[in-house]
């Protein structure tokens, strides 16, 4: 007997897809606003940020199963500002937000940035 599996990929690019794909499945309506959030992925470059705070992004990141990108020099805080590269869930990077949003004005800053880009 032989069994044919069907994979197929679904390129899921916002939070409106995210919740069509998963209501084409009838899921229940109330699992979909739980579910949709993480089924969408996020690659997302930070320009000129400082390197104690990319550090404390990148904690955070991690801390939620996200991960982030940061230059080498970041641990000696030879450079002043860098890029960075944060990847992970539309849910993470929610809660990504939540956490930068409590700290000091900087962080916030880029929780609001982060918040205003993910409402495209």
């Amino acid at each position: 007997m032989t069994v044919n599996n069907h994979i197929e990929e679904v390129d899921i690019i916002t939070l409106k897809q995210a919740e069509k794909e998963l209501e084409l499945l009838d899921c229940d309506p109330e699992s979909i606003a739980i579910m949709a959030p993480k089924a969408l992925f996020h690659t997302i470059r930070l320009n000129n940020v400082l390197m104690q705070d990319a550090i404390i992004i990148k904690q955070h990141m991690l801390s939620l199963g996200g991960e982030a990108a940061i230059s080498r020099q970041a641990y000696h805080l030879k450079e002043s500002s860098a890029p960075m590269i944060v990847m992970g869930t539309h849910h993470q990077l929610d809660r990504l937000i939540e956490k930068l949003s409590s700290q000091y004005p900087r962080l916030k800053q880029i929780a609001n940035d982060l918040n205003g880009f993910l409402q495209k």
